[in-house]
């Protein structure tokens, strides 16, 4: 099974997510830093659309100015419009497998596509 995650190494829930897709026998791993190689806006919707969420419960609050740019109650077209632009406002880690899509926090959400 393949298995993609978005990643950020400086976040301890990204580094135990990947630490258990690395650890679970049979997974081939891709690692994207999406800090350095961001996802497109497509490419986000699509990752939201297939995890069952909006992009709005995918934006990171904590360390971003996502509420004072009005982002917690703007429509979906905005919130991708803003990740697209500044990947900061995108929450990790984000895995995608044959089995679907999960903003792995808790670390264990993994544990569903696998």
């Amino acid at each position: 099974m393949k298995a993609t995650i978005w990643h950020n190494p400086n976040c301890g829930t990204s580094r135990n997510t990947l630490a258990i897709l690395q650890d679970r026998d049979g997974v081939e791993v891709e690692v994207i830093e999406y800090l350095k190689h961001p996802p497109s806006r497509d490419k986000l919707a699509q990752l939201y659309r297939d995890a069952g969420i909006a992009p709005r419960e995918g934006l990171r609050l904590r360390g971003t100015d996502a509420e004072e740019r009005g982002l917690t109650n703007a429509d979906d077209a905005t919130v991708l419009d803003a990740m697209a632009q500044d990947p900061k406002l995108i929450e990790r880690p984000l895995v995608e497998t044959d089995k679907g899509v999960r903003l792995c926090r808790p670390k264990e959400k993994v544990e569903e596509i696998l």
